[in-house]
């Protein structure tokens, strides 16, 4: 049941049944009171007479509404905008989901007013402004939370500045802002939107690090030696970024094709340096290496989906992450080591039994793998990972590229997930003793926990939480950040459908698609595909589209991967299909889920293997693709 149910409200799209403007759920809500609202005869909950309007926007029919629900009839509280609009979907998805969608005036007054509070107090900073400075973010970017100033040093040596926004400068304690900031605990990012965890006035103004105006920021100062950090120091600072960069000019810097600019282009060469080192430090103590490509959507005015493009990692993108890692450990250890209450990033060791299961399912695709203890401790494990990932990527290199999702997938489901804890267990997946996120408070409570008690260590004015409340919190905190990981995901799920929708209007809805098999179960295959108007992706991108091919549907061979027959059969699940005598067949699962094998014909369908495919049907609202072979 959807959160908007359990508060008495409802998105609904209305419809007109006779003599009524009715209102439908527009998505499953199986478990909706009937006695909430007057039904119709022909079901749906009246909200008003056929051709009339509903609410103060004047909602009629065919709209997507929030209806408030009670035992006296249904109320149109909001008018929403239309089921084919993809904005408009995703944002009552929001909306059914328990999203607020906005601020108190209470709050919204306290974020306004914290802006020049702080910054009356400026004289209380360590002034950095003279320091070249810049950002690098998404294009697509709004806030900017983190910045970057950096130096080479005398014998090699680099000085590096991670400079964070002085969240917890903003937000008091026990102040409304900071108990609705509490109560959100994370921001949320679905296409086309931001439900953020701080208005506006901090966000996008106050609190975020645009260039040319001075802010205040928490900085870490950290001088390495190659990836070593010989030491480093924590203050309360005044910076100006000179510059905003994207990681597509800054790509670009990089390749040659395009000049950095002054004062900023020795910094940004000096940061590069630091970040390969620290790269190839954490590659050599066995960090898990994972590249998990995400869409990104552009939308028109008018909220239709207009283009789809995967993101992929790149040198920019590992520039930003090695030197918030490094600010991250740096904090971490600081108050491990002075046992300052906070909230640490742990993420333990993955089970032995997992890690052997993921071994014995590579190699059944044939995928190289290290050597497996015959008695395996969890920390034994953890390396493990970290080993296959550097081989799986190595194998990747190797070859095609084919396969990079699927691999990629398998190793993820042998870890744990990480979570918010007071208790300090390590960061396995980074090989980290301790770890915390400090690097982005402008979105998740956990940072502005982080950085209240680092500055109560420093003498920097801030109180550390209480050690009782944290575990509490720790958990409140990592329930939200699931919660959010599940609506983006869904987010991402329906701007796809929306997109893919449209590209196959223009390109035609027989046309075949290229594809690569995802996930296999033992009803069918999940098979991620190219876009209908894009053969080739950049950068060896995958494509964002991602739809379920039943094995009831799948002819002997369905692919060109499938013609090979391997020895070996039994296992799990399997289905008939209903095609003609001639091509029936019977696909069984095998025991490491890995690959699909035809009983009679013994053809194979195996995760990373390439398959043609055409789209049989779209539920957008869903955010599903029904798909059949192709050819």
């Amino acid at each position: 049941m959807s959160a908007t149910s359990r508060r008495g409200e409802l998105v609904a799209v209305l419809s007109r049944r006779g003599r009524f403007l009715v209102a439908e759920p527009l998505f499953p809500q199986p478990e909706v009171p009937v006695a909430q609202g007057r039904r119709g005869a022909a079901g749906g909950i009246v909200v008003g007479n056929a051709g009339s309007r509903a609410g103060r926007d004047g909602a009629r029919e065919g709209d997507v509404v929030l209806l408030g629900m009670s035992r006296n009839g249904a109320k149109v509280l909001r008018r929403i905008g239309r089921p084919d609009v993809a904005r408009d979907v995703i944002e009552a998805l929001l909306l059914d989901r328990g999203e607020r969608r906005a601020f108190s005036a209470g709050v919204e007054r306290e974020a306004a007013e914290a802006g020049p509070r702080v910054m009356r107090r400026r004289g209380e900073r360590r002034d950095l402004t003279s320091l070249a400075t810049f950002t690098i973010d998404p294009i697509s970017a709004r806030d900017f939370d983190d910045a970057v100033s950096a130096e080479r040093m005398d014998g090699g040596r680099v000085r590096v500045w991670v400079h964070i926004a002085d969240v917890a400068a903003h937000v008091p304690p026990g102040s409304a802002i900071d108990r609705e900031a509490r109560r959100r605990a994370t921001s949320v990012y679905v296409p086309g939107t931001v439900e953020p965890m701080l208005p506006h006035a901090l966000s996008s103004d106050a609190c975020s690090l645009v260039p040319g105006k001075v802010r205040a920021t928490v900085t870490v100062e950290m001088e390495l030696e190659g990836a070593k950090v010989l030491k480093s120091s924590f203050y309360r600072s005044l910076i100006r970024s000179d510059e905003r960069l994207d990681y597509e000019r800054v790509d670009r810097i990089f390749a040659g094709s395009e000049r950095a600019g002054e004062p900023w282009a020795a910094p940004l060469e000096a940061a590069r340096g630091a970040a390969k080192e620290l790269a190839r430090a954490r590659e050599q103590s066995g960090a898990v290496e994972l590249d998990s490509p995400e869409p990104e959507f552009e939308f028109d005015e008018e909220g239709y989906v207009m283009a789809v493009h995967g993101r992929v990692q790149t040198e920019s993108h590992g520039l930003i992450e090695q030197l918030m890692i490094a600010a991250n450990e740096a904090v971490a250890e600081l108050l491990s080591e002075r046992r300052v209450p906070c909230l640490y990033r742990v993420h333990e060791r993955p089970e032995p039994s997992r890690v052997e299961r993921l071994v014995d399912q590579l190699a059944s695709l044939e995928v190289p793998t290290p050597p497996v203890p015959e008695r395996m401790s969890s920390s034994q494990a953890a390396d493990l990972v970290g080993e296959i990932s550097v081989k799986v990527a190595e194998h990747l290199r190797g070859g095609d590229g084919r396969g990079r999702l699927a691999l990629g997938l398998l190793i993820l489901r042998s870890l744990k997930q990480a979570y918010y804890s007071p208790v300090n267990l390590g960061h396995a997946g980074l090989h980290s003793s301790a770890y915390c996120h400090f690097t982005s408070p402008i979105r998740r409570y956990p940072d502005i926990v982080c950085h209240r008690a680092l500055l109560s260590a420093v003498g920097g004015g801030e109180q550390a939480h209480r050690a009782g409340e944290l575990a509490g919190l720790g958990e409140w905190t990592s329930d939200r950040e699931r919660q959010a990981m599940v609506l983006e995901r869904d987010g991402d799920d329906i701007a796809a459908c929306f997109a893919l929708e449209m590209a196959l209007v223009r390109a035609g809805v027989e046309v075949a698609l290229e594809g690569e098999v995802t996930g296999l179960i033992g009803a069918g295959a999940f098979v991620a595909f190219t876009s209908p108007l894009q053969a080739e992706h950049e950068q060896g991108e995958l494509p964002p589209f991602e739809g379920m091919l039943p094995v009831r549907l799948m002819r002997a061979p369905s692919s060109k991967a499938a013609k090979r027959s391997r020895e070996g059969r039994g296992g799990r699940g399997g289905a008939r299909q209903g095609q003609p005598e001639e091509r029936r067949e019977w696909w069984e699962l095998n025991e490491e889920g890995t690959i699909l094998r035809g009983e009679r014909s013994g053809a194979t369908l195996r995760l990373g293997d390439e398959v043609k495919v055409r789209v049989a049907r779209i539920e957008a609202i869903r955010g599903r693709v029904d798909l059949e072979p192709a050819g």
